[in-house]
């Protein structure tokens, strides 16, 4: 690993979400020299990764980013070829939907489809989520082995007081999550906030993402209308991907 490379990365992960942090802030937590830090953060301005507040000392994510990620996603074939099917699965099921793919041991939403009405929302394109809080992680923990290792390798943090933080009973529902085709979360990411995932399979008939739809709680549980429409949206996704069967195969830890 280069090292300058893997200082300027963990920069920018501390800065993720809306940190704003100074250069003592960052340093203390790389363990490194003020004067250092320094550099790293200069150099990353000069390309647009790192931005300064106006008027202050601190440093948030710079707009270049952006622009990197917005490029990121337009090539991720998944993402292309889903868009009709969950733009169909939002108009079916009157529900925001969601299509998230793993990164590291979290969710990254690739694409969200908004609830079709005139109802104030936020676009969550971007939005990293645990992935054992949630119903589309939870997908992609059962049938993907690799990535299961990847996150359980690490403590699992409570977001509510209704998150899953034990390992084996997370895992307790994963033959029956195989079995029926989806995975549910209620109130473990965001309380009053309730999901159902489906997985997404690639021409290797393996797991490539997960698609899910957002409940609220008080309106749940997912009705069987609304789970024939999400796994049937799975279904479509996948054979757009080339899959000839649905759901996918489980896929080994090849580490």
């Amino acid at each position: 690993m280069i090292q300058a490379i893997d200082r300027a990365a963990k920069v920018l992960e501390l800065l993720q979400g809306a940190r704003h942090l100074g250069i003592s802030d960052l340093a203390a937590a790389l363990d490194l020299p003020p004067s250092t830090v320094h550099g790293i953060v200069k150099s990353l301005r000069q390309h647009g990764l790192v931005a300064k507040e106006r008027g202050g000392q601190r440093y948030m994510l710079g707009p270049t980013l952006l622009r990197l990620s917005n490029v990121y996603l337009d090539t991720l074939d998944v993402r292309a070829r889903a868009m009709r099917w969950t733009q169909e699965l939002a108009r079916r099921t009157e529900l925001p939907v969601r299509l998230g793919a793993p990164h590291f041991h979290e969710v990254l939403v690739i694409h969200h489809e908004l609830r079709p009405d005139d109802s104030r929302q936020m676009l969550e394109t971007g939005v990293a989520i645990p992935a054992h809080a949630s119903a589309m992680g939870k997908v992609l923990l059962a049938w993907d082995l690799g990535f299961q290792r990847t996150v359980f390798e690490r403590p699992l943090h409570s977001l509510t007081g209704d998150t899953i933080t034990d390992v084996a009973r997370l895992t307790l529902d994963f033959p029956a999550t195989l079995e029926r085709g989806t995975a549910a979360e209620s109130d473990e990411a965001v309380l009053g906030e309730s999901s159902i995932a489906a997985p997404v399979a690639d021409a290797s008939n393996q797991i490539v993402a997960a698609v899910a739809v957002v409940i609220p709680t008080s309106q749940g549980p997912a009705t069987d209308g609304v789970l024939d429409a999400l796994r049937e949206a799975a279904r479509n996704i996948s054979r757009e991907l080339g899959a000839t069967s649905w759901p996918p195969r489980v896929a080994p830890d090849e580490d």
